[in-house]
Parts: structure tokens; C-alpha cells; sequence
């Protein structure tokens, strides 16, 4: 029996759209756990890290798993370890209990997620219905990451720290019901016996694992650290073994042909730098409205609210306008819009207005910022065949990780050192967060400039004429 694809849509959305709310509404519980719990700061670190670590380390794998063991079998695997760790986490009572129940998260996540966008692409045609689904998609997923900071506020300060992630069970249980209802399942069909690149996946999983790690450490160690400096160097060594063994295989994990793709080469670098701008700039202002404004984390999350309704606005436009004027135009006046939010939001003061410092910024930047993305994520599907669908998913979060885990661990260091040097120079402790701030928005603008040359030198997709006409009839 066919599956509606817009209830497969719904379906995917909805599950993205929790993966994303996890990653900020955990944040504003950190404060909590660490009390209950009793943890350290530095050990406080890996319930972030743990589910960074997986999510970002296991999404090639969960690719190239979706097209060879079925793209639904892989995506119901995938949420139901999310769900079940979920659980495990809200009944945690201990540190490395709670550490290990998020890394199953993560890997719960990553297969979820991978998955997740292979199926979408298998299931619109490219075009104007693929358009809109990613538009779907990109906003729902834009706004989960604004309302978990909003949801944990509330969920903490009503019930607990257990329910930031008691809240994922009956959405999860929810989804799992649906899923073998509304979406169907698919996967590359092949003639042969179905190989398994066992060695490539263990390298690519492993020199991704590794360049994270190394990222991650480098906040509390420094770059300069033994173990930053053998993390990454281990890193880049698994990852030149693996691409010498995946140009070697029959059935690479995943087929270097692909990166012979313009379109996805360049989206994908897009999207990374995309992601370090992001979590750059909603880390640091969210260290500037609690600590910089003294605001609770309820109000901080309010605060971030417009800019979550901004993306689902930037979505949507993005969508409507690609059909008439084709990705570049598209990309690079939202990178233009963008950037603007960012250094707007770099002159915000301690004691300065919300709505004249803050919210201009806030706004721009979350239009910005998915009209950046969605384009990237249809250029960057737009030459990919239905077997090669779950690796490519798989390359481009990846990049999205990565990019989004550099990209922070560089601008807080920035940040953090010109906090330092501010506090030397005999600043009091609010003007110096507030230096900080400022640098550390000032050098995320230089990764939204970046964004805006790779936007403005992209691939420009175009719709057919079939497109515009079914454009037409639908206005």
C-alpha cells in the first residue's frame, strides 16, 4: 500500500524536531544535575560531550546502514534507542549512568537522523515537492533548538531535571506507533549478495570519533594539550587510511564518487560553517542573557523565542522563492541577512534594551540562517541517486557536526580569551563577559562572511518549466 508523503513528513519532521530540542533543553538543565548528582565541572561537561561524541561519530555509519538494511528498519532502531535511553536518563542516579545513557542518545540520534533524511529524499522527486519538505523539515528542526531552551526552563523548574528527558518518551512511543504506518520502507537493490564495508566503517567512524574528541577537549585543555594534539592527529591519520580503503572497495561505506558532486561538496562545507555559526552564536548569547543580564533560563529562552519563529519564517520563504529564482540568488541574500544579525547583535551592552540590542539581531539571524541552510540541503541532494541516498544524509550531518563542534570550540576560545585579557586589564567581571561577547560574535561573522562567498561562487539550480507551472496553479 502507498504512504501518504506527507505523513511520512510529518513523521520525520516531528522526530528531527525532538532530536534537535534535546541538544538546548539538556543545557538548561546542567545546573540541576550537577547538584543532584553531585558532579564536577569538568565531568559535568560529557552530558553534553557523550551525545556530541555518538551523534557526530555515528552518522556515516547510520548512512550507508539505512541503504543497505532498509531506511524505516534503520530509523525505528534508531528512535527506539533514543526513547529507551530517554528513560534511562531521566532514572539516572548516578554521573556515569547519566554520561552512558546519553551516548546511546547520541547513537540513537545519529541513526535516527541519517535515516531520517535519506528517507525524505527517496521520497520526493526532486523539485518543487522536495522544496517544500525540506522547508518543513529545516523550520521544524530551527525552532526545536530555540524551544528546548524555553521547554527546560519550564520542565526544571515545575518538576526536575528528569523530565527534560521523560518529555521524549511518549513523543517517541508516539512516532514508533506511527512510522510503520506512514512510512515506507526502502533500500538499495542490488543483484548480488549485499556487502558490508566493515573496515571503512570502523575507520570513518573512528576518525570521525577521534577529530570530535580532539575538539571537544581542546575547551577544557587547551589546543595546545597532548591530548587535544594526539586526538586529532589520530584523527586525520584514520581518516587518510579510510579514504585509502574506500577507493579501494567494491562497496564503500561511502563512494568517493559522490564528493565528484559539486553541489554536495560545496553544501556540505556550507552547512558546516552554517552549524559553527549557530551554536557559536546561541552559546555565547545565552552566556550573555544569563550571566552577562542576569536573566533566569526561562527568560533567556523567551528571549530566543523570535528567533525560532524567524527560522520557520526563513524556511518558508526560502521554499517559496527557490522555484522563481534558484538557489544562489536565495542563498547568498539570506547569508547577506545573516551576517547583518550578527554584527548587530555584536553591540549589544550588558544594560542595553532587549528589543533595540537584542531582537533585531535575533530575528535576522534566524531568517538568515535557514534560508542559508534549506538551499544548501537541496543543492546538496540534487544530483544524488536513490542508492547513494543514505550516505549522502550521512555526509552532510556529519559536516554539520563537525563544522558545528569546530566552529564552537574556536569562538569560545576566542571569547574566553578576551574575557581573560579584559579581567587582566582590570575590567570588572560584567564588562569583561561583555568583551568577550563582542569578540566572540565579531569572529562568528567572519564564519557567516565565509558562508556568503561559498554562497555567492555555488552551483545555481534552477526549476524546470514543469515546476514553475505547477508553482503557477498552486498561487
Amino acid at each position: 500500500m502507498r504512504k501518504s508523503p506527507w505523513g511520512t513528513l510529518a513523521v520525520l519532521a516531528l522526530a528531527q524536531f525532538m532530536v534537535v530540542l534535546d541538544v538546548t533543553i539538556v543545557n538548561v538543565a546542567l545546573p540541576e544535575m550537577q547538584v543532584d548528582l553531585g558532579f564536577s565541572q569538568d565531568n559535568l561537561q560529557w552530558v553534553i560531550s557523550a551525545y556530541t561524541l555518538a551523534f557526530g561519530g555515528f552518522l556515516l555509519l547510520g548512512g550507508r546502514l539505512a541503504d543497505v538494511l532498509g531506511r524505516r528498519r534503520v530509523f525505528l532502531v534508531g528512535l527506539s534507542l533514543f526513547t529507551v535511553a530517554s528513560l534511562v536518563g531521566g532514572l539516572a542516579t548516578s554521573q556515569w549512568f547519566l554520561i552512558a545513557a546519553r551516548g546511546v542518545q547520541g547513537l540513537g540520534g545519529a541513526l535516527l537522523s541519517a535515516a531520517a533524511l535519506s528517507i525524505l529524499t527517496v521520497t520526493y522527486a526532486a523539485g518543487r515537492e522536495r522544496n517544500i519538505a525540506m522547508g518543513i523539515w529545516g523550520g521544524l528542526a530551527g525552532l526545536g533548538g530555540t524551544l528546548g531552551v524555553v521547554a527546560g526552563g519550564i520542565l526544571v523548574d515545575a518538576v526536575g531535571w528528569e523530565w527534560v528527558f521523560f518529555v521524549n518518551v511518549p513523543i517517541g512511543l508516539a512516532l514508533l506507533a506511527l512510522t510503520t504506518s506512514t512510512v515506507a520502507d526502502s533500500r538499495v537493490v542490488s543483484d548480488g549478495p549485499r556487502a558490508f564495508d566493515l573496515t571503512g566503517a570502523v575507520l570513518g567512524t573512528g576518525a570521525v570519533l577521534a577529530i570530535i574528541f580532539g575538539v571537544i577537549r581542546s575547551e577544557p585543555l587547551g589546543w595546545g594539550s597532548a591530548e587535544v594534539i594526539g586526538s586529532l592527529v589520530a584523527g586525520v591519520s584514520l581518516l587518510a587510511l579510510f579514504l585509502v580503503v574506500e577507493a579501494r572497495s567494491a562497496a564503500p561505506l561511502v563512494p568517493l564518487r559522490l564528493f565528484r558532486s559539486r553541489s554536495l561538496s560545496g553544501s556540505t562545507l556550507v552547512l558546516a560553517l552554517n552549524g559553527g555559526a549557530f551554536l557559536a552564536m546561541f552559546f555565547l548569547s545565552a552566556i550573555f542573557l544569563q550571566q552577562g543580564k542576569g536573566l533566569s533560563a526561562l527568560e533567556t529562552g523567551l528571549q530566543f523565542l523570535p528567533m525560532g519563529v524567524a527560522a520557520i519564517a526563513g524556511a518558508m520563504v526560502a521554499t517559496q522563492l527557490l522555484p522563481r529564482f534558484g538557489t544562489r540568488p536565495v542563498q547568498v541574500v539570506s547569508a547577506l541577512v545573516g551576517l547583518a544579525g550578527l554584527l548587530l547583535l555584536t553591540r549589544a551592552t550588558a544594560d542595553g534594551s532587549y528589543v533595540t540590542e537584542l531582537l533585531p539581531g535575533f530575528v535576522l539571524y534566524g531568517v538568515g540562517i535557514m534560508g542559508v541552510g534549506v538551499p544548501a540541503q537541496i543543492s546538496a541532494l540534487s544530483e544524488i541517486a536513490h542508492e547513494d541516498a543514505g550516505a549522502a544524509s550521512g555526509i552532510i550531518n556529519t559536516g554539520y557536526q563537525v563544522g558545528g563542534a569546530l566552529g564552537l570550540a574556536v569562538v569560545s576560545s576566542l571569547a574566553t580569551s578576551a574575557v581573560t585579557s579584559s579581567l587582566t586589564s582590570g575590567a570588572a567581571p560584567q564588562a569583561a563577559l561583555v568583551d568577550g561577547f563582542q569578540r566572540g560574535l565579531l569572529a562568528t561573522a567572519v564564519l557567516g562572511l565565509a558562508i556568503l562567498v561559498l554562497a555567492a561562487v555555488s552551483r545555481q539550480l534552477l526549476p524546470t518549466p514543469e515546476e514553475l507551472a505547477d508553482l503557477a496553479v498552486a498561487a
